[in-house]
């Protein structure tokens, strides 16, 4: 995927979350999601985090070859383990007791992504980043990866705030390539779905029945790990 693409729809969707989250109440930071344990704080840390592992990888030496692309890096091994996502739960629960409150928590999130925009503005084509799971990829592909966390996450947030979701459309086209390939962008259509539906289903966040798990399956959809 063309890398100033990807840096397009990371730097809209962070900025609609965002914008989504810096007037809530402060009953609406306690509420649960479906991400359980994670309250709505607790998951916008998890956001924060997640984001905030790219400047380290850019202050590393980078790889000298790709091993993964962003499909390969959501494949079902040890990085979904209990063990990690124990360790997933802590680091997203700590870094939300980081901030005094809520409207600190989405000033971290506004610095933290603007810090990894500026970052990956500067990089050159072509550069490889190693994750924390020890896996060589382009930055652009990595990068592709936040995005889904993101775009998914938010769902999962515009969902426990009972709000409409703000799935930029840029954000929901990467993603839909990520899981459907350039040459069937046009499936969600085909379903009669949204792309906010069509995301929550290709997830698992809302169950397929007999006949949608056909249709889907016809499609050829890459299913991710996700923890």
């Amino acid at each position: 995927m063309n890398p100033d693409r990807v840096l397009e729809a990371f730097r809209r969707e962070c900025g609609a979350l965002t914008d989504a989250v810096s007037g809530l109440s402060e009953a609406e930071w306690g509420l649960p999601t479906r991400c359980t344990p994670w309250t709505v704080r607790d998951l916008l840390g998890h956001v924060c985090v997640v984001v905030d592992w790219l400047p380290g990888m850019l202050d590393a030496p980078a790889p000298g070859e790709v091993e993964i692309s962003a499909a390969e890096y959501y494949r079902p091994d040890d990085r979904f383990s209990p063990r990690t996502n124990g360790a997933r739960i802590a680091l997203a629960q700590d870094r939300a007791a980081e901030s005094a409150d809520g409207p600190a928590l989405a000033e971290d999130l506004r610095a933290t992504w603007r810090r990894v925009d500026r970052l990956c503005r500067v990089e050159p084509a072509g550069r490889t980043v190693r994750t924390r799971h020890g896996d060589a990829m382009l930055l652009s592909e990595f990068l592709l990866t936040r995005v889904v966390e993101v775009a998914v996450h938010g769902l999962d947030l515009a969902d426990a705030l009972g709000r409409a979701p703000w799935l930029t459309p840029s954000a929901g086209d990467a993603v839909l390539e990520l899981l459907l390939g350039a040459e069937r962008m046009a499936a969600p259509d085909e379903l009669g779905w949204s792309r906010p539906r069509f995301l929550r289903k290709a997830t698992g966040r809302d169950p397929l029945d007999a006949a949608e798990t056909a249709r889907v399956e016809r499609l050829g959809i890459r299913w991710l790990a996700l923890g």
